[in-house]
C-alpha cells in the first residue's frame, strides 16, 4: 500500500505542475495532494507543522491567482470586460492553439474584452491587454515555482526514508 500512495503521491505532483498552466486545476493544492498523500504512508512519519505550512502557501497561491490577472489589468488601465476577457482567451486559446493558446489567447481576450467595452480606444485596449498578459504571466510562473519547490519537498522526503521503502 505504501508504493501505490509512493506513486499516487508523485502523479499528484506532477499533475499540480500540469496545474500550474492549466486553468482547470489548481497547481499547488494539486501537489500539495501529492505531500500529503507521501506522509499517508506507514513509512515517513506524518508531520502536521510542514503539511499545514505548506497547505497555507497552496491556499495564497491559489488565491493570489485570482488576484494577479486583476491587478495586471487594472494596473494597465484594464476593465472588467478585458480580466473576462484574459479568462475566456486563455481557456479558448489552450482549446484550439495547446501551449501556444497559455500565450497568445489571455492576450487576444483582454484585447477584444476591452474593444467590446469601447471600441474607439484600441491603444488603451492594448495596454490593458499587455496588464493582464503580464499579470498571468506573474501568476502562472508564481504557480510553476511553488510547484516545483512541492516537488523538491517530495523528492527530499521520500530520498530521506526511501531505504525503508524498498
Amino acid at each position: 500500500m505504501d508504493i501505490f500512495l509512493l506513486f499516487l503521491g508523485f502523479f499528484f505532483i506532477l499533475l499540480g505542475i500540469i496545474g500550474s498552466f492549466l486553468p482547470v486545476l489548481p497547481g499547488p493544492l494539486t501537489g500539495w495532494i501529492g505531500l500529503l498523500l507521501l506522509h499517508f504512508t506507514k513509512v515517513i512519519p506524518m508531520d502536521w507543522t510542514f503539511l499545514g505550512i505548506t497547505l497555507g502557501v497552496a491556499i495564497l497561491i491559489w488565491g493570489l491567482d485570482y488576484v494577479i490577472p486583476a491587478w495586471g489589468t487594472k494596473k494597465f488601465g484594464g476593465s472588467k470586460y478585458g480580466i473576462w476577457g484574459t479568462v475566456f482567451g486563455l481557456i479558448i486559446g489552450i482549446l484550439f492553439l495547446g501551449p501556444l493558446g497559455i500565450i497568445v489567447g489571455p492576450f487576444a481576450g483582454a484585447f477584444i474584452g476591452e474593444m467590446i467595452h469601447d471600441s474607439t480606444d484600441s491603444s488603451r485596449a492594448v495596454k490593458a491587454a499587455f496588464g493582464s498578459f503580464i499579470g498571468f504571466m506573474l501568476s502562472t510562473g508564481l504557480k510553476f515555482l511553488i510547484s516545483i519547490i512541492f516537488l523538491r519537498l517530495y523528492f527530499s522526503k521520500f530520498l530521506e526514508y526511501k531505504h525503508l521503502f524498498f
